[in-house]
Order: C-alpha cells, then sequence, then structure tokens
C-alpha cells in the first residue's frame, strides 16, 4: 500500500507540476510518513477497516484544512456534479413529477426518444424493464437511474394513459438528452429582452446566441440578464458571454495565484450585444462564473448592476482527476474583476460552517434587507475604468442599484406549503386533470397570461390538504396575506406545465422587486 499511496500521490504532483514548472515537490519524507500512518491503521488497527474510505477521508482532511472550496468528490459524486455542466446525459426524454409514488409526464423533450415513440404529456410510467416503479415507494434516485442508461439501449415503458383502459407498453431507445442552462428567454417589455441564465457550462454560450438570435428577430433593443440564484460553473463560457456584451479587447477577469502567473481574459471580438442597454440582476446566491461576467459588466461601465450584494465565490479551483474517477478540485488561484477587485469574500481556514452561514449572518445582520448595514473600508474602493465610478472589494459585487429582500412577501404558512409539496402536488392534480381543456381554451400563452385566473377549486384543494397535514395558517391575516403569492405562484406552475420556463417566469417576474427595479434602471441609462 505504501507504493500505492506514494504513486497516487507523487501523480498528482506531476499534474500540477505539468502546469506550472514552478511547483516544488513535496519533502519525500512527508510522503512516507503519510504512507506509513495509512499502512500502519490498515494492517494493524484493532477493528477491520475501508482501505479506500480510509484513504478518501485522509485526502477530505488535508482539503477541510485550506479553504471553502478545495474539496475531494468520489467517481458518483463527480458525475452526478459534471451533468448539470456537460450539457447533456443520456436517457428517455422526459421531464416528470411524482403525484404521490407514481410518476406522471409533465413534458417530453422536443425531438427526444419518448416523443419519438408517442408517450404524451400526462401518462403515466409505472414500470421500467418489467420492474415496477409505481405503487412501491421507491426513490426519485432510484427511478431516474432505471430511466437513465447508455445511449442506443432499450427502456420498455409500461404507460397508463387517462382513458384508455389497457396498459400501453413502449420500447424506449435511449439516447443523449439535451440540459439547458437558460432558464428563460422572452421579450419582457417592448425592445427589452430578458435572459435568465441557470449556470455556466459547456453548451451556455451556444444557448446565449441563439437566445439572443431569437430576441433581436422579436425586436430586443436592451437587454436585462438575470444571474439570480446562478451558482457559476465554466469560467470560459462566462467569459464568451460577456465578450458579447463588451467591445474587442475589454478585460473580463484575470486569475493569479502563489504558484499561478497572473492570467488575462478579454473580449476576443466586437460582440453582438453591444448597442443595446445592458441591465445584469444578481442576488445573495450569484456566485463564482456569475460574478465574472457582473463584475466585467460593472468595471467595463457597460451596464447597471441592480439586486444584492453577491455571495463572493472568487477562488479558482483545477480539477485534479485520480485513477478510480475520483476528483480533487484544488483552490490555485483568485479570481480579480478589470478594477483589480478580488471577488473572494474573506474566510478562515477549516471554518467551514462559519463560511456556510455567511449568508444567514448577512440575513441576521440586516446586509439583506437595509442597505445602511452594509459598510466598506476606504482601502476597499475601487474605479470603474470608463466613468471612474466608485465601486467596493471585500467579497462579492455590489450592485449599482441595492433592491432589499422583502421577508415579508412569502408567509410562514405558504412556506410550509411548499417544504411540504402540498402547493406542486395539487398543482399536479389540477393540471392532469385540466391539462386538454386549458389547451383548447388558450390558444397561445399571451391569452392565458391575459386571461387565465386560478380558479377557487384549486386554492380550496390546497387549503384542504394542508388541512390533512395539519398545516394551518397562525390567523386569518396570514392567510389573506398567503393568496395572492400563492395564486400568482399556481399561474406560473401551470404556465411552466402547459409551456415552459420562459412562461414560468414571464409570469413570477411582474411581480420581482428586483426584475421591476432592472427594468427603472434601463429607463436612466
Amino acid at each position: 500500500m505504501i507504493k500505492k499511496s506514494l504513486q497516487l500521490f507523487m501523480g498528482m504532483l506531476f499534474l500540477c507540476g505539468a502546469a506550472s514548472a514552478q511547483v516544488r515537490l513535496t519533502d519525500e519524507s512527508q510522503l512516507r510518513k503519510l504512507s506509513i500512518a495509512e499502512m500502519a491503521v490498515t494492517n494493524l488497527y484493532v477493528d477491520s477497516v475501508d482501505e479506500q474510505k480510509l484513504v478518501e477521508d485522509a485526502i477530505r482532511g488535508m482539503l477541510e484544512k485550506l479553504d471553502p472550496h478545495s474539496s475531494y468528490s468520489t467517481p458518483k459524486e463527480v458525475k452526478k456534479m459534471n451533468e448539470p455542466l456537460q450539457g447533456s446525459f443520456e436517457g428517455i426524454g422526459v421531464q416528470f413529477n411524482m403525484m404521490e409514488d407514481t410518476l406522471v409526464v409533465i413534458q417530453t423533450i422536443a425531438k427526444g426518444p419518448c416523443e419519438k415513440v408517442g408517450i404524451v404529456a400526462g401518462d403515466r410510467i409505472v414500470g421500467v424493464n418489467d420492474t415496477a416503479i409505481a405503487g412501491v415507494k421507491m426513490s426519485r434516485e432510484d427511478i431516474m437511474a432505471r430511466l437513465r442508461g447508455p445511449k442506443g439501449t432499450i427502456a420498455r415503458l409500461k404507460v397508463v394513459r387517462l382513458g384508455i383502459k389497457d396498459t400501453l407498453t413502449f420500447d424506449v431507445e435511449r439516447d443523449k438528452i439535451p440540459v439547458k442552462s437558460i432558464d428563460a428567454a422572452y421579450i419582457i417589455r417592448p425592445g427589452i429582452g430578458y435572459i435568465r441564465i441557470g449556470n455556466f457550462g459547456a453548451t451556455t454560450y451556444r444557448e446565449f446566441l441563439a437566445a439572443l438570435g431569437t430576441l433581436k428577430a422579436q425586436g430586443m433593443a436592451d437587454l436585462v440578464l438575470d444571474l439570480q440564484e446562478n451558482g457559476g460553473g465554466y469560467l470560459q463560457a462566462a467569459a464568451q458571454i460577456a465578450g458579447e456584451l463588451l467591445q474587442q479587447g475589454d478585460l473580463i477577469v484575470y486569475t493569479e495565484g502563489r504558484r499561478v502567473p497572473r492570467r488575462d481574459y478579454t473580449a476576443e471580438a466586437h460582440g453582438s450585444m453591444q448597442e443595446g442597454r445592458v441591465v445584469v440582476l444578481v442576488d445573495e446566491y450569484t456566485a463564482s462564473a456569475a460574478e465574472i461576467v457582473t463584475g466585467a459588466i460593472q468595471d467595463n461601465d457597460r451596464g447597471i448592476v441592480v439586486g444584492r450584494r453577491t455571495f463572493g465565490k472568487g477562488l479558482v479551483q483545477r480539477p485534479i482527476d485520480l485513477p478510480d474517477g475520483s476528483m480533487i478540485r484544488l483552490t490555485i488561484a483568485h479570481y480579480y474583476t478589470p478594477s483589480g477587485r478580488c471577488i473572494q469574500k474573506p474566510y478562515v481556514k477549516g471554518k467551514q460552517k462559519d463560511y456556510a452561514m455567511d449568508v444567514v449572518n448577512r440575513l441576521k445582520h440586516g446586509e439583506l434587507t437595509n442597505k445602511d448595514s452594509i459598510h466598506f473600508a476606504d482601502s476597499l474602493r475601487f474605479l470603474t475604468l470608463k466613468r471612474h465610478r466608485t465601486v467596493y472589494g471585500g467579497g462579492g459585487i455590489m450592485p449599482d442599484e441595492f433592491v432589499p429582500l422583502d421577508t415579508t412577501r412569502y408567509t410562514k404558512f405558504h412556506r410550509e406549503l411548499a417544504a411540504k409539496s402540498v402547493i406542486i402536488q395539487q398543482n399536479l392534480r389540477f393540471i392532469d386533470k385540466h391539462r386538454k381543456q386549458l389547451k383548447r381554451q388558450y390558444a397561445d400563452f399571451g391569452q392565458f397570461k391575459q386571461q387565465f385566473q386560478v380558479p377557487q377549486e384549486l386554492v380550496d384543494a390546497i387549503m384542504a390538504e394542508a388541512e390533512k397535514k395539519k398545516i394551518k395558517p397562525k390567523d386569518d391575516e396570514e392567510r389573506t396575506k398567503t393568496l395572492p403569492m400563492l395564486t400568482l405562484q399556481l399561474k406560473a406552475l401551470i404556465a411552466r406545465d402547459l409551456w415552459d420556463m420562459s412562461e414560468y417566469y414571464s409570469i413570477m417576474n411582474e411581480e420581482s422587486d428586483i426584475v421591476k427595479r432592472g427594468l427603472e434602471a434601463l429607463g436612466k441609462q
């Protein structure tokens, strides 16, 4: 085992050394010390030990004493982590939800495997390859594992369809299924396009260009770029998208570390969205690659940033692949905005819990609800590159226009209804019952958005289910306060299930304080 441990660790050093000739080889005596300790525990400890777990725990222990973003992932975790960023997975191509213990198809992926064989929204998939998946209390993860599989393999699906007595059987050939990273793109006001990016993955840049092209064809001149709750992703995708909004040669971001020399990322060509006005929407969960785009737009005076101070994840990780498919993500540098601000918020090494509680602490200190609670030292003052406006470092991106978090919008009663799946389950029942009728009644989304009102029967069903689950409002006042946001959410969910996510956000954004302030900010530019 000593030889294996030494080979593993030396292999890691070689990978790092290939990227930078300045990497100093670790003292071999320290490597030997680590290996002897592992060998002693494996061979001499009083009880049997899992050698693989022992090594993994040792790696995690080393990384946990560093920064909050250096990490170790098992092969299974690596696959799960990379899937949303790689732009596709292999499966049958359906969006579904669970109604009690039955899988109900919400939508089939356009031109995907299930659509090709005739599976439709509302179908219940009750069996996969002779294994029952309905009525057996199977977890969502286990169901997905059975539906997914290598491209070209066959999933034999047993399907129950409303109005048809017999169970239907479909042989579905699994294929590559695209994973979209752009959640929504639509014309939010005449001449103003809205694009919401969920993360920055392998296909995000192509999706962004396609969305720009579609919106321009519909008359878009100005852009609202929504990066709220965007946790980041690939640096290259963020740099490419920022480049579309900037002039050729404009600095987007630079990275620099102890052993990594400075590297600049600049706009490579004249972007396709240079002329119109731009507003970027952010919140306390906007992080990493999303902060790179935000900082580039703000520091180059290309647009206005609206919302709340971003998360502050400005550490660059290098993936180090290990022989068994596991991975170390090791921090090697910092991100800096064009004006020189370090995006990373302060942290204490090894204090992971404190770091994880930062957003909660911001709320307690009033930073999310009151701009006056946010203070910056003069040493953190920077100037934007073209208009020389004052901006501040110290972690995250502080918006140009602050929008406080409205903690009263969602009542405790509403949050409990959502947490216990009452809203989503009753909405699913309603759409399942009325899908065909709604499709006939509303020829297009515009008509639906203007005319549809959430029926009382759906609200009553939610209240009745809440009563069964012993979820009760504090008083009649809380119940009354809950209804406006509840009915808005229900209307948006119904729109999503009839059309897609753009329609969902088209409804929800009409009551979003950050979106409304962003639209106001466009008029000030």
